[in-house]
């Protein structure tokens, strides 16, 4: 039997800032020559989804034709808004 850990996060979401993230996916990392005990990358620059999201083919590279881990990902995230704390009384 395996365990899990499950880790449970409580924001309060009057005090957070509200944030926009964007993920995209760079070049291919995939080693192609990890079977013969080598390090070749195909060069493949960017992931190109092969199908709409939501289907499986939009896991998979059009380009290179790796699954989209392969692929090194950058994740920007954008502050939108900044939520400030209530005024204090001078106390």
């Amino acid at each position: 039997m395996r365990k899990r850990q499950v880790v449970v996060r409580r924001e309060e979401p009057s005090r957070t800032p509200l944030t926009v993230r964007s993920v995209r996916y760079a070049e291919c990392q995939k080693n192609h020559a990890a079977g013969v005990g080598g390090y070749a990358v195909d060069g493949c620059r960017e992931f190109m989804a092969s199908g709409e999201e939501g289907t499986s083919a939009a896991l998979t590279c059009a380009a290179c034709g790796c699954h989209r881990n392969f692929h090194r990902r950058e994740v920007e995230t954008e502050v939108v808004c900044e939520c400030s704390s209530p005024p204090s009384n001078g106390n």
